[in-house]
């Protein structure tokens, strides 16, 4: 990683991790202090940050958009749901071992699929391995048969829309369209004392840092090469030996854990979990936020999704009707327009002034490509047999 970006990235680990919940901490009349309400709306946008980085290194680097990413989101989100579930206990507004909706329903006892989640660590596990799982069977059923482009992106759209309609039958045993919800504790830690709130709030932006350095790194390796040329040209690195469908796999499967992990810190912080967020439109909002950003850069994705969501919390609140509107034409926008999203779009708006600034003169030193070292004798020519 070179050193102006690694800065980058520490300062913004730094603020993230340390300085916004220490300005929670402050008292409410100080100047730099945030409320509850505004860290625990950050840290629900942290969480899709995480998503919109597997989702940009799927679609980003390797040229796979896939439109049912929310799947793998509310795999993660119902893991940690029905383990929070299970902890409300004898709290429960009917004061049943059951969840309230398994006593709405009139389940006599708890399924047999439920019984794993009692385990904390079992969830914890669960949380990675299921959408791992999930996204190895479908991932190696879709790129052995060699399917890509758009064909690929509907079919995950259908695996969407499939989902969805599952999970909203009440024979699920998954709280039906209402969901999971009226969760009390996490891991014995109260969940309406504030200091829970600011310790899920730290927990979602050190894997929010881990995840940005875990992908920066693959990019940085073989693979992620492998991957862009991929994107680029798959029939050209099939023909060079390589097997695109065992990288895409590979890519795919580590963009679902990573949207299984934003699920999971999403669920707590939230307090619900519907099927909502796993159908068609969720997942198209997914791909607005990398498009919005900037798809191929990381970085673009998190200022993507954080921006995107704080927009929608806006409009939301002060203008309801247009924030389709807006989603529709940000999109339109993205394509249109700024294909290479905000950060691409900023990074040209740069050069140009810079160009601008330096004269003519500047402006033609900028423009003529710098000769090598070995032009100028600073290396050793390459030998004839190379």
């Amino acid at each position: 990683m070179p050193r102006r970006e690694a800065l980058a990235v520490g300062l913004a680990a730094f603020g993230l991790v340390v300085v916004l919940p220490l300005c929670n901490a402050l008292p409410a009349d100080g100047p730099f202090s945030v409320s509850n309400f505004t860290l625990n709306l950050f840290g629900k946008f942290l969480a899709y940050a995480i998503l919109a980085l597997g989702l940009d290194l799927l679609w980003g680097y390797a040229g796979v958009l896939s439109l049912g990413h929310g799947v793998f989101f509310g795999l993660g989100a119902y893991a940690m749901g029905m383990h929070l579930m299970l902890e409300i206990g004898a709290k429960s507004v009917y004061q049943s071992a059951l969840p309230d909706f398994m006593v709405w329903n009139q389940v006599t006892a708890l399924p047999l699929f439920w019984q794993p989640f009692r385990s904390g660590a079992f969830t914890l596990a669960a949380i990675v391995l299921v959408p791992a799982l999930f996204g190895l069977a479908f991932g190696y059923l879709a790129f052995r048969s060699r399917i890509r482009g758009v064909y690929f992106s509907i079919i995950t759209q259908a695996l969407a829309l499939s989902v969805w309609l599952v999970f909203n039958r009440n024979e699920m045993n998954l709280g039906g369209t209402n969901g999971l919800a009226d969760f009390k504790t996490i891991f014995g830690f109260p969940l309406n004392q504030p200091v829970t709130q600011r310790g899920l709030y730290v927990v979602t932006a050190v894997t929010l840092v881990v995840a940005y350095l875990v992908c920066r790194w693959i990019t940085l390796t073989r693979a992620g090469k492998v991957l862009v040329a991929i994107r680029d040209s798959e029939t050209r690195v099939l023909f060079s030996g390589y097997s695109p469908a065992a990288y895409k796999l590979f890519v795919f499967v580590v963009s679902a854990i990573l949207a299984g992990l934003a699920g999971a810190l999403y669920a707590p912080q939230v307090g619900i979990v519907t099927p909502a967020k796993i159908g068609v439109l969720p997942s198209i909002e997914m791909v607005v936020w990398v498009a919005a950003g900037g798809r191929g850069t990381l970085y673009g994705s998190v200022i993507g999704a954080v921006g995107v969501n704080w927009i929608q919390s806006w409009l939301t609140t002060s203008y309801p009707d247009l924030w389709l509107l807006f989603l529709g034409g940000l999109f339109m926008g993205a394509v249109l327009f700024f294909p290479d999203g905000v950060v691409g779009a900023l990074g040209r708006l740069i050069a140009r002034a810079r160009r601008l600034l330096a004269g003519p003169r500047g402006r033609a030193s900028l423009e003529t490509p710098h000769l090598s070292r070995a032009t100028h004798g600073g290396s050793r020519p390459p030998r004839s047999d190379q």
